[in-house]
C-alpha cells in the first residue's frame, strides 16, 4: 500500500511513498482536507541526501504507532526542500524565530491556512538528546489543539507577521550609495577576525566549504595586494583538498566537514558544492598555478561527468550520505581492503600515502586523506592506484542518487564546466557544459520562462529567482567559453523575465513570480546560505548582460540592486558576500573588456584566447568573432579587425580601449596594466 506521494517525481518524496504515514503533497487537495476537517497540518521538509531525514523516517514515520497518531489528528504534507525553496524559505524562517536555530528536517504544525504556530528539526522518537519524544510532542499539540485554540491562533498570528517583516523590502540607505570596496574592505576584515590560520576557514567546526568568501578575499587580494587574503584563501583551499572532505579516491567535495581539518565529512555530496567550488579553484590556481588547485578542478568534473550526469546531459542533484544504512560505508577503508585490490607491494606505499591505517579514523577505518602531507608528484604516480580502487569502490551498494535535474543547480554547474574550459581548455568540460546547457533549455525552457525540476519525463513547478538568475549567467559564461551566440540571447531573455516578473519596483527582487501561487509570504534572496542569494547573481549577469549589449537598461537595473541591497551588505558583509563579488562588475576601475578578432582555427588566435583567460581578473567580459564572418553587432566587438592580416586582442577598460595587440605578450603587457 502507498499513500498520496505515489506519482511523484521527486525522490525525497517517492522514498515516503510507502510509509504507514498518509503524507500529501503539498497541495490544494491537502490544504482543502485540513480546513474541511479542521485538522492542524503536520508539514515536514529534508531532501534525498539528508541523513537525518532518512533517521526520522526509519525511528518515526515508518513507526505504525506514530503513523496512527498523525493519520488521526494531522494532515501530514511532505515536501522536498530542493524543489520547492519558496516554502522551506518560509518555514524555515519561521522555525529559527521559535528556536533561533534551524536544519533538516524541519518539521512544522501549520493552521489549516497555512500559518505556522509551532516548529523544530529532528524530533526522537522518545525523549534523547534534550528533546522531546515525538509522540509525546503530536499528543500535546493534539490536545492544545482541542482545548487552547485561541493561543494557537495568536501564536500562528504572530509568528506569521515576523516571517512577513522578514521578507518586506530593506530600508533604503541615504542617498543612491551603492555598495561596493567599502563593503568588501570590511568583509575581508570580518573573514581575519574569524580564520583559522592552522586548518583554514572560518570559526570552529563544523566547517561548510566558504566558497563566496573566498572569491571575495581572491578579489580583495588582486586589489589591494595585501598578502594575508591570498594566504587566507591558499591555507583552506590546501587544507579542504587533502582533507577527507575531498574524495581523494574518486574526487568531489562533500557537502561539509564535522572537524576543524576538514578530514571527517557529512557524507553526502551536493551538485551546487561542486559547482561553486569549482570556479574558486579555477581563480586560485590563475593567482598562484598551483598543481594542487588543477587537479581537484579536473578530478571534481570528473566525478561530476561519472555520477552525477544524466546519459542526456543534465546534471542530477546530489549523492546520499548513506549506504547500507550506514553513512559514509562506501567511502572508507581498512588497510586489509586496500591491499586485497592492489596486493602488498602497492597497497601498504598507498595506504601510507593516503591515511589509511589501523585503527582507522572513523568508526574502525579510515577515511582517505593527505593531511600528514601532500606531494603532487606521488599524487601523481599513484593515479594508476587511485583508478584501481576507485574501480573497486564501484562495486560497494552505492550511496542512492537524487535524479532530479534542477535548472538553478544546473545553471551553477555549467558555470563550474564553463570556467574550467576557459581556464584549462579541456573540450569534455565545454561539451558537458553544452549538453547541460541544451538539456535544460529543451526540457525546462518554455519560451522565456522556465521550470523548477525534471525527472521520468516530466517538468513541473514555475521557476523562481534562482533559476533565472543561476541559469542566465551559467549562459553568459558558456558563451565565454564557447562563443555560441544564442547562449547570450537567451541569457538575456531571461534577464528580461527576471526583470517583469521578480523585481519589486526598488531594486531588489523577490523569490518568487508575479504569477506564483498564493503562499504565507512572497520572500526575497538577499543573503548566501548554501548557495549564493539570487539577488546578488542577477545582480550579475545584468551587469555582464550590459556590458556586452551596451543595454541601460540592464545596467541601470543591475545598480538599483546593488543601491537596494546595501542595507543588508552593511548589516552583514559577510552574508552578502556574492552580492560584493558582483559589484565588482560596477567599478569601471576594476572591469577589463576583451574582445578578439580573428579564424577561430588559426594558432595567433588560440594563444590571444589562452593569454586572456590565463589570468585571475575579478570582473572581466570576454568576446570573439572571425570577421571573415561579416561584422557583429555586439557593441565590443564593433569595428574590430585584424591587424595587419593577424588575429588581434582589444582591451578596454574605463570607456577606454587600448590599440589592438596581435601576440600574447602584447596583450598579457596590456592586462598587466590592469
Amino acid at each position: 500500500m502507498h499513500n498520496h506521494l505515489a506519482g511523484q517525481t521527486s525522490p525525497y518524496l517517492l522514498q515516503h511513498q510507502f510509509n504507514p504515514v498518509d503524507w500529501y503533497p503539498w497541495g490544494p487537495e491537502a490544504l482543502a482536507k485540513a480546513k474541511a476537517e479542521n485538522k492542524p497540518i503536520f508539514l515536514s521538509i529534508g531532501y534525498a541526501a539528508c541523513h537525518w531525514c532518512h533517521v526520522m523516517e526509519r525511528e518515526s514515520f515508518e513507526n505504525d504507532a506514530i503513523a496512527r497518531l498523525l493519520n488521526a489528528s494531522f494532515v501530514s504534507i511532505k515536501v522536498d526542500r530542493e524543489e520547492r525553496p519558496d516554502l522551506d524559505e518560509i518555514y524555515m524562517t519561521a522555525v529559527q524565530s521559535m528556536t533561533g536555530q534551524g536544519g533538516w528536517p524541519l518539521n512544522v504544525f501549520l493552521t489549516p491556512d497555512g500559518k505556522p504556530f509551532y516548529g523544530g528539526t529532528y524530533f526522537p522518537p522518545d525523549d534523547r538528546f534534550g528533546r522531546p519524544g515525538f509522540p509525546a510532542l503530536l499528543a500535546a499539540i493534539r490536545d492544545a489543539w482541542a482545548t487552547r485554540r485561541d493561543e494557537i491562533d495568536g501564536s500562528a498570528k504572530d509568528i506569521t507577521a515576523r516571517v512577513r517583516a522578514a521578507s518586506a523590502a530593506p530600508a533604503a540607505g541615504p542617498g543612491d550609495l551603492r555598495v561596493g570596496p567599502k563593503q568588501t574592505t570590511r568583509a575581508a576584515a570580518d573573514l581575519k577576525s574569524r580564520f583559522d590560520a592552522t586548518w583554514g576557514g572560518f570559526g570552529p567546526a563544523p566547517k561548510f566549504p566558504p566558497h563566496a568568501s573566498l572569491a571575495l578575499l581572491l578579489r580583495e587580494h588582486a586589489r589591494t595586494g595585501d598578502p594575508l587574503t591570498l594566504a587566507m584563501v591558499t591555507t583552506t583551499l590546501d587544507r579542504m583538498a587533502v582533507g577527507g572532505m575531498y574524495d581523494q579516491i574518486g574526487g568531489g567535495f562533500s557537502r561539509y566537514s564535522t572537524d576543524e581539518r576538514w578530514l571527517v565529512p557529512h557524507f553526502e555530496k551536493m551538485l551546487y558544492d561542486q559547482a561553486l567550488l569549482v570556479p574558486v579553484y579555477v581563480d586560485a590556481w590563475r593567482v598562484t598555478g598551483k598543481p594542487l588547485y588543477r587537479r581537484v578542478v579536473l578530478e571534481t568534473l570528473d566525478f561530476v561527468r561519472r555520477e552525477l550526469t544524466a546519459s542526456d546531459g543534465g546534471f542530477y542533484a546530489s549523492l546520499d550520505a548513506d549506504s547500507e544504512g550506514e553513512e559514509g560505508r562506501f567511502y572508507v577503508f581498512t588497510p586489509a581492503e586496500v591491499e586485497a585490490v592492489l596486493g602488498a607491494k602497492d597497497g601498504a606505499p598507498f595506504c601510507a600515502t593516503f591515511g589509511i591505517k589501523l585503527p582507522g579514523n572513523f568508526e574502525g577505518k579510515s577515511i582517505p586523506n593527505l593531511l600528514d602531507g601532500d606531494d603532487e608528484a606521488v599524487v601523481a604516480r599513484l593515479a594508476p592506484l587511485r583508478a584501481k580502487l576507485l574501480a573497486a569502490r564501484g562495486k560497494r551498494v552505492r550511496p542512492a542518487t537524487d535524479d532530479k535535474v534542477l535548472t538553478a543547480w544546473n545553471g551553477l554547474m555549467i558555470t563550474a564546466f564553463a570556467t574550467a574550459y576557459d581556464a584549462f581548455g579541456r573540450e569534455d568540460d565545454l561539451r558537458s557544459a553544452r549538453a547541460a546547457a541544451d538539456f535544460v533549455l529543451f526540457q525546462l525552457a518554455k519560451d522565456d520562462r522556465l521550470l523548477v525540476s525534471y525527472r521520468a519525463g516530466k517538468a513541473h513547478l514555475n521557476a523562481y529567482l534562482d533559476d533565472y538568475a543561476f541559469l542566465g549567467r551559467g549562459l553568459v559564461d558558456l558563451y565565454e567559453a564557447g562563443f555560441k551566440r544564442s547562449d547570450l540571447d537567451r541569457a538575456a531573455a531571461f534577464a528580461r523575465t527576471l526583470l517583469d516578473r521578480f523585481g519589486d519596483g526598488q531594486g531588489g527582487f523577490h523569490f518568487t513570480s508575479d504569477d506564483h501561487e498564493q503562499i504565507l509570504a512572497r520572500t526575497r534572496s538577499t543573503f548566501d546560505d548554501a548557495i549564493p542569494a539570487g539577488s546578488a547573481v542577477a545582480a550579475e549577469l545584468l551587469l555582464r548582460l550590459s556590458l556586452h549589449f551596451d543595454d541601460a537598461r540592464f545596467r541601470k537595473a543591475g545598480l538599483a540592486t546593488l543601491t537596494a541591497l546595501r542595507p543588508f551588505a552593511e548589516r552583514a558583509p559577510v552574508g552578502c558576500a556574492s552580492l560584493l563579488n558582483a559589484s565588482a562588475y560596477a567599478e569601471t576601475n576594476e572591469v577589463v573588456e576583451i574582445a578578439i578578432a580573428g579564424p577561430a582555427k588559426a594558432p595567433e588566435t588560440k594563444s590571444l584566447l589562452a593569454t586572456a583567460r590565463g589570468r585571475y581578473i575579478a570582473a572581466r567580459v570576454l568576446a570573439w568573432f572571425d570577421p571573415a564572418s561579416g561584422p557583429s553587432d555586439l557593441p565590443l566587438l564593433a569595428g574590430k579587425k585584424l591587424v595587419g592580416g593577424r588575429p588581434a586582442a582589444y582591451v578596454c577598460r574605463n570607456y577606454a580601449c587600448d590599440a589592438p595587440v596581435d601576440d600574447p605578450s602584447g596583450l598579457a603587457k596590456a592586462l598587466a596594466a590592469h
